[in-house]
């Protein structure tokens, strides 16, 4: 009697999402199903739209291994990436398989069929093998509680939710200096009235030399064999080696930081201004910033940076932690996302109806980042402590590559479920923090980011290279994972 083909769900068509659909069309006979909230593939590179919003990664490392791409520039912007997912999901037929504008709310392991029942939003009610959950980590905004600022009356709106305004002329407030608003400032600064950069800590910025691919390179990239290739491994290559900048006692550490501190002082004109984004924590202490434009933004005379938190709003303007209000027209809330709160709009429950989010209440954690005990044919891509490793689309492809493989044994095996082996999962944990007690994010160091929960874990970071990362997909997670009838 021929066994029928597994059923899986995807739940995200973001880079996680594409990667595991593209790698289970080539690789398995199994049936899938993406599913995606929004309107379009990409994840955030369909949800962020705002004003110089571009990767920090070299193109050619943030990209998948299994497809060569003849990429505009050093850096793609938004728009680039978001016609490069698109072009993804063509290229290998994945568009009969999107279920576009449907949010999965919740998922119930049934014992007795060793399967999950699968809830939209919309309503509907499916059966599936596995589930794979591609959310991504910074996918819920965090809205900051300031008093006063549901009284705003002018434009409001956090940069993943941006808002098209005519900004010519306008006071506008920024607050934040991550990742996100580095991009936005020198974006909206020669159109705006003023800028306002309220700043409540600053972080270490790099140059990102970021540049449009020459005609003679992207010929080269395109027609000369392993020349694509060849320049992601030097790529990889030299994040490899910088990521031995994040021991807080490395002679690397201390290079990063002079590099930084050259940065600042040959970009930023101003003796105030340079001591103001001077950071006092170690280089790799928080996410590093990569921009080349932010520094001379704040050279401008429409620019102010603001080396304070805000302590609260008023229907007309911001007021500073020291007291200081100034008047705006629009406030945009570069406030940053929730990523420790993993599955934060997704409801799992597993053997015995236990939630994921019971078992995480002291600490979310999962072998590899992938897999919880107790979860069986549960998968979660970009999950705890998975962070880094050069770029993340690399990570997403050996992740998805463990699907793959748990797939391949159950369809050879002829088992109903796999599940982790607890102990496995306890060992891995252990590894992660006893190599994190000695990185610049420990929060014994004096610092204070985003990878850590309320308790002082840190669940989001990967605590080496990629090729480590790699290795322990591969060699590692079969003994992790056990098959069961």
């Amino acid at each position: 009697m021929t066994r029928r083909r597994l059923r899986v769900a995807i739940i995200g068509a973001g880079m996680g999402g594409i990667a595991t659909a593209v790698k289970l069309r080539r690789s398995t006979s199994a049936e899938f199903v993406i599913f995606e909230q929004s309107a379009g593939v990409g994840g955030t590179w369909f949800d962020n739209r705002y004003p110089g919003c571009e990767v920090d990664v070299h193109s050619h490392a943030y990209s998948f291994s299994f497809l060569k791409y003849d990429w505009r520039r050093t850096h793609a912007t938004q728009s680039e990436l978001l016609e490069y997912a698109e072009h993804v999901v063509e290229r290998f037929g994945l568009t009969p398989h999107l279920r576009l504008n449907t949010r999965v709310t919740d998922l119930v392991w049934e014992e007795p069929t060793s399967t999950y029942r699968l809830s939209t939003g919309n309503g509907d009610i499916e059966e599936f093998d596995l589930v794979v959950s591609a959310l991504g980590l910074l996918s819920v905004p965090r809205y900051p509680d300031w008093p006063g600022l549901e009284t705003f009356t002018g434009p409001c709106f956090h940069t993943s939710r941006w808002e098209d305004h005519d900004l010519s002329g306008k006071s506008v407030a920024v607050v934040g200096t991550g990742s996100t608003a580095v991009q936005i400032v020198p974006s909206i600064a020669p159109t705006a009235g003023r800028v306002h950069v309220f700043q409540r800590e600053p972080g270490w910025v790099e140059p990102k030399h970021e540049r449009e691919y020459s005609p003679r390179e992207r010929w080269l990239f395109r027609n000369v064999p392993l020349a694509q290739r060849l320049h992601r491994a030097w790529i990889f290559h030299k994040g490899n080696r910088r990521f031995r900048g994040y021991d807080v006692g490395s002679s690397r550490q201390r290079r990063m930081r002079a590099l930084c501190e050259a940065f600042i002082a040959g970009s930023i004109t101003d003796p105030a201004t340079r001591a103001a984004v001077t950071p006092d924590h170690p280089w790799g202490c928080k996410r590093p910033v990569l921009s080349s434009t932010f520094y001379p933004a704040l050279n401008r005379d429409n620019v102010e940076l603001v080396p304070h938190a805000v302590r609260q709003v008023t229907p007309t303007g911001v007021v500073d932690a020291t007291g200081t209000a100034r008047d705006v027209d629009v406030l945009i809330l570069s406030t940053g996302f929730q990523p420790t709160r993993f599955l934060a709009s997704l409801d799992v429950k597993g053997r015995d109806g236990r939630s994921i989010h019971d078992v995480w209440r002291e600490r979310a954690s999962a072998f590899l980042g992938i897999t919880v005990p107790g979860f069986p044919n549960f998968f979660i891509l970009y999950g705890p402590n998975t962070n880094g490793g050069v770029s993340v689309i690399a990570q997403l492809e050996r992740q998805a590559e463990v699907v793959v493989q748990s797939v391949r044994r159950m369809g050879r095996t002829r088992r109903r479920s796999i599940d982790t082996v607890p102990a496995a999962a306890r060992r891995f944990v252990e590894w992660v923090d006893r190599r994190l007690a000695t990185s610049a994010s420990a929060m014994n160091s004096g610092c204070h980011n985003y990878y850590h929960d309320p308790a002082g874990h840190n669940v989001t970071q990967w605590p080496a290279g990629h090729l480590a990362y790699a290795l322990a997909t591969r060699l590692i997670a079969r003994f992790g994972l056990r098959t069961q009838r």
